[in-house]
């Protein structure tokens, strides 16, 4: 049976649906790009205005702030309606844009790294929420994938954007004045004329769980806290601080009337639990993409634009790699969902040996960054579809929001432990080459692990039946 016309996408791109389209890609986009544009030119920003110990708190503060902007944005739109919200989630984005590209230090960066990433965090969760109030329900399914398709679009974008601009010397550019805010402003223009106040509802009750946000939040800061300190007594304590925190989140969690996770995602013992760990592990893993154009301008010679890109290597296997997997039959997931994490791990493994080497083949380095986020990408389909089918038939919404805030948490903690073990190896002391390639060893060292201990989830995962 063919589609009706009314759920093509020329009905979705044509006129004022096209405009709203557009205003709801371009929120994800702005978001996206910021991510590869930051990771790209982050090397020339440290040689500039210092702050080389905290490297890897840039992701660690700005995805940690996307979670509470994520987690907030619902209430915006009942307190404040849809066009608002989006307004005040662009307002907080381009002002800590501006932050970034004036930023005389490191603190002054760090602050507009939390603005973006409130904003941006506000900006990805309303473009998904907007579709089911702006479209029919026939164009939703071609929404969804258009605004996905911008991460892929930002794979593209992000690191020539910043590549370009750090090679002139201009890496304040690329964030702010001209990369960024006009895009800002045209998308600020379609948000003012084509969404309008829907969903305000002051009167309506509507809970969040900002203190089960927020200590989520804290576990990573505390990670992060530590690896500044040069004991390793300190840097144990901030991971075991990290770890009691998020176990009093699950005790709080087991007892809300409204649950942050569903029921069975906090026990390994269970088939959902099984999957969102794994989400988690396999995430872990890309989380090293931090530190990679550092490691390659450093250690490789490469200029920011091809450092750039072949970081971006790791998301387009991600990509590649779910294409390829999507649609298979029961009998080759459960091969998948051992395949998938046995592949991250081995690409790991390599880079662990190959990174450190500047005489390695940038090739090699290559196939070994598309293999870390391929491995990713042929289980994340069904790890997703794995997590539907495991929640309980009154949860499902809360088992899908769920996956999100887990794989922003993922990022945020990957990125702080990746600090914590760079900082304990030498990447400020010595510093320089030899401090890089010894940081080299312990990330890639220690992040192995991480899908490592996925393969054991998924050998059990394929067995669950579901």
């Amino acid at each position: 049976m063919n589609p009706s016309p009314s759920a093509s996408w020329g009905a979705l791109l044509r006129g004022r649906n096209g405009l709203r389209s557009l205003a709801l890609a371009g929120g994800v986009a702005v978001h996206a790009v910021n991510v590869f544009i930051a990771t790209t030119i982050l090397p020339s920003v440290v040689r500039d205005i210092g702050g080389l110990p905290w490297y890897a708190w840039n992701t660690t503060l700005f995805v940690a702030a996307s979670i509470m902007g994520s987690s907030c944005a619902p209430l915006g739109i009942r307190w404040y309606g849809l066009r608002r919200t989006f307004l005040l989630a662009l307002a907080v984005f381009m002002g800590g844009t501006v932050v970034c590209g004036l930023a005389p230090g490191m603190p002054w960066l760090l602050l507009g790294r939390v603005g973006q990433g409130l904003g941006g965090g506000m900006l990805l969760s309303l473009s998904y929420a907007t579709v089911p109030l702006v479209f029919d329900q026939d164009l939703w399914p071609r929404a969804m994938a258009l605004i996905s398709g911008m991460w892929g679009v930002a794979t593209l974008a992000g690191p020539a954007i910043g590549g370009l601009f750090a090679e002139a010397g201009h890496w304040r550019w690329a964030w702010a004045f001209w990369a960024v805010l006009p895009v800002c402003g045209l998308l600020g223009a379609l948000l003012v004329t084509q969404l309008g106040p829907a969903g305000r509802d002051r009167g309506a009750r509507l809970e969040a769980p900002l203190l089960r946000m927020g200590l989520l939040v804290a576990s990573v800061l505390v990670v992060s806290a530590a690896s500044l300190s040069p004991s390793w007594i300190a840097q144990l304590a901030g991971v075991a601080g990290g770890v009691l925190l998020i176990l009093w989140l699950a005790r709080i969690d087991g007892r809300a009337r409204q649950r942050f996770l569903p029921g069975g995602a906090w026990v390994l013992g269970h088939p959902l639990g099984r999957r969102y760990a794994m989400i988690g592990l396999m995430s872990l893993g890309v989380t090293t993409e931090v530190f990679v154009p550092y490691f390659l301008q450093v250690l490789h010679g490469q200029s920011p634009l091809h450092a750039g890109y072949l970081s971006a290597l790791m998301s387009a296997g991600w990509t590649s790699g779910t294409l390829a997997s999507s649609g298979r039959g029961p009998a080759c997931v459960g091969r998948l969902l051992v395949l998938g994490p046995i592949l991250s791990a081995a690409s790991l493994a390599g880079l662990y040996v190959f990174m450190p080497d500047p005489a390695a083949p940038t090739a090699l380095l290559a196939a070994l960054l598309l293999g870390v986020g391929m491995g990713i990408g042929l289980c994340w389909p069904h790890l997703l579809t794995g997590v539907f089918r495991a929640a309980p038939p009154d949860q499902q919404s809360i088992a899908s929001a769920a996956i999100t805030t887990l794989q922003l948490y993922a990022m945020a903690l990957g990125a702080s432990v990746a600090g914590m073990a760079a900082n304990a190896a030498g990447f400020t002391d010595p510093g320089g080459w030899q401090g890089a390639r010894q940081a080299a060893w312990a990330v890639y060292g220690v992040f192995v692990f991480a899908p490592a201990l996925a393969i054991r989830l998924g050998w059990r995962a394929r067995r669950d039946g579901i």
